[in-house]
């Protein structure tokens, strides 16, 4: 098991493909068309929320006005768990959001989402562009009948491992705590006898703070700083095996891309896998200083013993054995990310 930096650079190319597409803004089609576009994710938080913001703008300056993209903060149009079904009836034509949000609904979705020990982002996309992912993201939510076109549209590096308001030193430690954890990886911390719950930003600091959980993961440190964290929580574990890189998806109303033009889609497209590159460069740069400083704050910043590490990817592959064989187009998915990983 290795936990290594991919290179990036090959897809910052995206961004002279984007800029070669202002040059044909003539040629998008003259009917405007205005994607409201509630997030899951408040549009500040950096690497988090940021790029949907860069999405829009670029969208604004490329189209001629002809393409805009306005974003509605978390639960001001829908909630952040009602976007996919806000999307797929009509309700508003595009939504920005994770699908791991939707596993409750479409076990497969996660994957699409941080898989734990999972690839990173240059592996990650890889799949996606090269590989089947992509036809399978859209065969996904396709065969859940939901009507929805998905494109890619950021993507982070690992986020922290969790922040507890105890060391922990062994698998022992982890038994009887509350937790807030997300996607794939809180079913692995289940298996540990850690009790999860998914919480939005918003609530995790007073759940900390009044003792409902006793520890949380929730992304990058320059993230998990704006949420003040650090101020409960001392010790901060690394690396962040459950989520070693985490997609972003824009979803759009089914019958809203059917009626977009040729040249619309195209920018779109394009817009959204320069993203994919600006999301990853912005939320790599950000972490430095912030780690420092939380040191600097009383943190204590751990790394996990090859012998925890061992035991988090053991329970994961048992996990994923038992997914695999409860669900059809999981064990389709997993199946296909698995052979490319091994040829990778």
């Amino acid at each position: 098991m290795k936990f290594k930096k991919n290179a990036i650079v090959a897809t910052l190319v995206t961004t002279a493909v984007v800029s070669t597409a202002m040059l044909s803004t003539p040629a998008l089609a003259a009917k405007k068309l205005l994607l409201k576009t509630p997030v899951a994710f408040n549009s500040t938080l950096p690497a988090l929320g940021t790029p949907i913001q860069w999405v829009s703008d670029q969208l604004k300056a490329t189209s001629g006005g002809t393409l805009r993209l306005k974003i509605y903060e978390p639960g001001k149009l829908v909630g952040a768990k009602e976007i996919l079904d806000a999307v797929a009836s009509g309700k508003v034509n595009s939504g920005y959001s994770t699908a791991g949000y939707w596993q409750g609904k479409i076990p497969a979705a996660s994957l699409f989402s941080s898989i734990p020990f999972g690839p990173e982002a240059g592996e990650y996309m890889a799949w996606l562009y090269y590989g089947n992912g992509l036809k399978l993201y859209q065969e996904m939510y396709d065969t859940a009948g939901y009507n929805v076109h998905v494109i890619p549209c950021a993507i982070i590096s690992p986020e922290t491992s969790g922040w507890f308001k105890k060391p922990i030193n062994k698998v022992e430690d982890l038994k009887g705590l509350n937790m807030r954890f997300f996607g794939l990886g809180a079913k692995v911390m289940e298996n540990l006898g850690v009790g999860t719950v998914q919480l939005p930003a918003g609530e995790i600091f007073g759940a900390l703070e009044k003792g409902a959980i006793d520890a949380t993961e929730f992304s990058q440190p320059a993230i998990d700083q704006r949420l003040g964290l650090h101020k409960i929580a001392k010790y901060n574990y690394f690396p962040g095996w459950h989520q070693q890189a985490t997609v972003f998806e824009l979803l759009i109303n089914g019958n809203t891309w059917k009626k977009m033009s040729d040249p619309q889609r195209a920018l779109l497209n394009l817009t959204c896998k320069a993203s994919m590159a600006q999301s990853i460069a912005e939320g790599e740069a950000l972490q430095f200083d912030v780690m420092a400083k939380a040191k600097d704050n009383g943190v204590e910043i751990r790394y996990w013993s090859p012998e925890m590490l061992k035991t988090f990817e053991d329970n994961w592959e048992i996990v994923a054995d038992e997914m695999m064989k409860e669900d059809k187009f999981f064990n389709k998915v997993y199946s296909d990310l698995k052979a490319f990983r091994e040829k990778y």
